[in-house]
């Protein structure tokens, strides 16, 4: 079931004040991949999930070129066959994180999430359930048209209950996260579906503490 987070009576008209991105974020040398494969820095498979184990989870960039839709598609647990790329953050595990999604179906729109199931960890857990979709403060700007060959960045924070997203530097969403956020503890990753992409790089703010465990190969992750 996806829920709606009203973050207010109703997303204001006006535009968004550029903003600077406040955490600094570096290269991850290590992706730890629990679903599909990345190889030389590309993406061919429909389904994709990764996660930095070194990183923190609070900020993270994706900067890729796209190459167009996979030659396979494959539908999510919901049956929606969607095209989009995106970063987690607060990664908890496969049933708890945040989502920043670079949507192309039907048109263009970044669609921020928050999966939240307590006590549930794999997908055969929780499915597609815990979903609350989070409604922005202002209006967001619309991303670019994802044209073959183009190359892009996707960068997203949290600043206390706030998340920020930007689109080649332009600060393009902006809205809170609900309560159910503050819980949540893990690295930065990113996730793809039904998209080919090419000079992938993932860069986060570095964890202070002991990396993430990486389980290759596993099923957690829809």
């Amino acid at each position: 079931m996806i829920m709606t987070l009203m973050a207010c009576s109703s997303t204001s008209a006006g535009p968004l004040d550029h903003r600077e991105p406040a955490i600094e974020v570096k290269p991850m040398s290590e992706l730890c991949v629990t679903r599909g494969a990345i190889e030389q820095a590309a993406i061919t498979q429909p389904t994709v999930r990764a996660f930095a184990p070194a990183a923190s989870g609070d900020a993270a960039q994706l900067s890729f070129t796209f190459k167009g839709d996979a030659q396979t598609a494959r539908a999510l647990a919901n049956g929606q066959e969607r095209r989009q790329i995106g970063l987690k953050l607060r990664a908890q595990d496969g049933c708890n994180v945040v989502y920043v999604m670079w949507r192309l179906d039907p048109k263009p729109k970044l669609d921020i999430s928050v999966k939240r199931n307590p006590g549930k960890r794999t997908h055969e857990e929780c499915g597609a359930e815990g979903y609350v979709k989070v409604k922005p403060l202002r209006r967001p700007s619309a991303p670019p048209e994802l044209i073959s060959g183009a190359s892009h960045t996707l960068r997203a924070e949290i600043q206390g209950d706030d998340l920020y997203a930007w689109i080649d530097g332009t600060l393009a969403w902006h809205g809170r996260l609900p309560d159910e956020a503050r819980s949540l503890s893990g690295p930065a990753g990113l996730r793809t579906d039904n998209l080919e992409l090419a000079n992938l790089e993932l860069s986060a703010a570095p964890h202070a503490g002991t990396a993430a465990a990486c389980k290759r190969g596993t099923t957690t992750e829809e």
